[in-house]
């Protein structure tokens, strides 16, 4: 949620940095309006409530002086009854004040490049060189195709009992997404700082609010409607609600967690998008990586937030590149986005596998989520930071198609090995 007193005081700056991200302004000229009636009225309620008082103080002197105070009573009834009614009006505009303001994204950081789209974001740098499968004498397979003929995926019977975008994993199949779920945990707990976390994978509507998955895309989420609550899209969500409406001390700071969950997400609008395979499906496995951090420190954090999700590129020695996205490109609650493209040799180009943002105190003003520097000073709005580290189907693909052989056969990575107990997924 953006700083109402910025949107006040800067309201040009902050609606052209709005603009910026090329989907129009998002609602904020309601915003302006609504925080402008909204301050209006309170100023109504606050004159109307002094002159009761007033008058509530004149009554008594009146009475004790003998006089008739009939007038004055009748002026209070008046005033009680103008109150009650602009409080009920104020009530229904601080909703929809609210509700606006819960709309608009964050404003990007403006070291982020302006574009329209993906068409715009700024390579960084790349990491690692493709395979060259032409010298070796074969065409690379799709990781489906490989999977289905090495019989660790099922994907005939996963749409038999779930539908479409979903998969079975099997044999080898389930323990090399086990061991890679297993690596990324213990890199980064016992290399990078993260203190692992096992979060429910059902939330409430506040937890969901507070990260930006609503209002604006409760369409995309798997909701259960007894209970009102929602299966995660990502880990993010009950991690950074961890410490909703919390304030915080300054020597907690900065906090690092991990999780491995299920995620859940309807893929709405990507027909003809990544649909074979494991990149775009109903449900996956991922790694998160959150971060809580005081304003001054979270340009840094993310740094060392994206270097923590290379390293596991790195490790598995799989070709990647670095892109910051573009103002068009740049998901709701973010300022600022890295995201980490693996190499797919059957798709001929790179694949995001992780997003790595700083929110800053976006969604913090929305989770209540501060800290204090010291005693008896004002609490602050803490910046909040996530990526994946990683998406651990979609490293599973990426290891099956960089990593296969001309026979069908899959060599591990060597950092997998201890986890997997062999270095080759042979044929059936």
């Amino acid at each position: 949620m953006l700083d109402v007193k910025r949107v006040r005081e800067n309201y040009d700056e902050v609606l052209a940095a709005v603009e910026s991200r090329q989907h129009g302004d998002f609602g904020l000229p309601a915003v302006k309006a609504l925080d402008e009636e909204r301050r209006a009225l309170l100023g109504d309620v606050e004159q109307l409530k002094a002159r009761q008082n007033a008058a509530s103080k004149e009554i008594p002197k009146i009475k004790k002086e003998g006089g008739d105070a009939t007038e004055l009573l009748a002026e209070m009834k008046s005033l009680s009854d103008e109150i009650k009614s602009k409080d009920l009006a104020l009530a229904d505009i601080e909703e929809k004040f609210r509700a606006a303001l819960l709309n608009v994204p964050n404003t990007p950081d403006p070291r982020v490049p302006v574009g329209e789209d993906d068409s715009a974001n700024t390579e960084m740098h790349r990491v690692g060189e493709p395979r060259d499968f032409a010298a070796e004498g074969f065409e690379p397979k799709p990781h489906w195709d490989i999977g289905t003929e090495l019989g660790i995926f099922d994907f005939e019977r996963a749409a038999k009992i779930s539908g479409a975008r979903f998969t079975v994993s099997k044999g080898l199949g389930a323990r090399l997404e086990r061991a890679v779920i297993n690596f990324m945990l213990d890199l980064h707990t016992g290399e990078h700082g993260y203190t692992e976390v096992l979060p429910p994978a059902l939330v409430n509507r506040e937890a969901m609010t507070g990260t930006g998955q609503l209002p604006k895309f409760e369409d995309d989420m798997f909701h259960e409607d007894a209970k009102d609550l929602f299966l995660i899209p990502t880990a993010e969500v009950p991690l950074t609600n961890l410490h909703g409406n919390e304030i915080l001390g300054i020597d907690e700071l900065p906090i690092f967690y991990t999780a491995h969950t299920p995620c859940f997400r309807k893929e709405a609008g990507s027909a003809g998008r990544d649909t074979r395979g494991l990149i775009r499906v109903h449900q996956f496995n991922k790694v998160e990586l959150v971060k809580f951090a005081s304003p001054e420190s979270s340009g840094a954090e993310l740094d060392t937030l994206l270097a923590a999700a290379e390293e596991v590129l790195k490790r598995l020695g799989l070709p990647y590149r670095v892109v910051m996205l573009a103002t068009g490109d740049l998901g709701f609650s973010s300022a600022m986005t890295y995201d980490i493209e693996v190499w797919m040799p059957s798709y001929g180009r790179y694949v995001e596998i992780s997003s790595c943002s700083n929110f800053k105190d976006f969604q913090a003003r929305r989770a209540g989520i501060r800290f204090r520097r010291g005693a008896g000073e004002k609490p602050e709005f803490a910046h909040t930071l996530n990526g994946s580290g990683l998406a651990v189907g979609r490293t599973v693909a990426a290891i099956l198609e960089n990593c296969q052989n001309k026979d069908g056969t899959v060599n591990i990575p060597e950092a997998l090995v201890p986890y997997m107990g062999t270095e080759t997924i042979g044929r059936r």
